[in-house]
């Protein structure tokens, strides 16, 4: 990507100084997840409810929005302000990270205003093992994932080698895809398509909100693509060069529920899908690019 000299956020919060812990699980306290599960394993998502672990992989998102999903929600336990320290964060990952939030930033910024609508930016926090949310504790074992209630990204940076050396899927498109994902939630969420699947989900069935929540995800990934399409570095042209796309539909496929099924379980569960699969999240992500129009990623 074209990332040179593109227009870095301000909305960035460096944590990774800071030691983790002191979180716990509403109504039951330890690790939210119950056991080491890889950081790709909740594929990106939105933060505020704990489902079912099922062997080495989620089968059910830690990103739900609530209602139909079965287990307890995320609230802060014990919290203390964790002792501020050195960032650990490397400086060429920390200008990647503000780099695709600025452009993030500038490229919904213009989208809105064609609508005559202002674009209320996220803000991201970057962190190691463990920090606090608006949605109770963020562990890297999640992924990434977005919180409605601060309205900010939460990220453990190491995400991305785990993206990379263990499915396969490198290079610093994929990588954008997934802060784009997350900012695709950002929208929703201004755009009240949250709240509309959060009221949807809670007078449905754990199938039906499962279904919901794959199409809120999906949306998400189109999102994603309709951002690489517009985007443009300082000089007007794309920020995309050859090979970028191919990087984020590998890491699309990568991360569909069914393939994580397949390696984690051997069998696929298509009523546990949470997030889609690999098919849905590679045609959505393709929908947004190829079309560049928001309109097209609809909910």
């Amino acid at each position: 990507m074209r990332l040179g000299g593109g227009p870095e956020s301000d909305n960035f919060e460096d944590r990774t100084g800071q030691s983790g812990g002191g979180f716990g699980l509403g109504g039951g306290g330890g690790n939210p997840l119950g056991c080491l599960i890889p950081l790709v394993a909740s594929r990106f998502g939105i933060g505020g409810v704990i489902v079912v672990v099922i062997g080495y992989f989620l089968l059910s998102s830690l990103g739900g929005l609530g209602g139909g999903g079965g287990g307890g929600s995320l609230v802060p336990g014990s919290q203390q302000s964790a002792p501020a320290g050195k960032s650990t964060l490397d400086p060429n990952t920390q200008r990647f990270l503000r780099t695709v939030l600025g452009y993030t930033e500038q490229t919904w910024g213009q989208i809105f205003a064609k609508n005559g609508e202002r674009y209320t930016p996220t803000r991201m926090v970057a962190y190691r093992s463990g920090t606090q949310s608006g949605c109770g504790a963020a562990q890297a074992a999640m992924g990434p994932f977005y919180c409605p209630t601060d309205k900010q990204i939460y990220i453990d940076p190491s995400f991305f080698n785990e993206l990379s050396q263990r499915f396969g899927a490198p290079g610093d498109f994929a990588q954008a895809y997934v802060i784009a994902h997350e900012v695709g939630h950002h929208v929703q969420d201004l755009e009240g398509s949250l709240d509309q699947a959060h009221n949807l989900q809670a007078r449905s069935s754990e199938t039906e909100g499962n279904a919901i929540q794959v199409k809120v995800e999906l949306q998400a990934d189109c999102y994603a693509g309709v951002w690489a399409a517009n985007t443009k570095d300082p000089q007007g042209q794309s920020v995309m060069e050859q090979g970028d796309f191919e990087e984020g539909m590998r890491a699309a496929e990568a991360i569909g529920d069914d393939t994580l099924q397949k390696q984690s379980q051997g069998v696929v569960v298509p009523d546990s899908f949470t997030h889609g699969s690999s098919a849905q999240r590679m045609e959505a992500l393709q929908r947004g690019y190829k079309s560049g129009d928001p309109s097209v990623c609809k909910f």
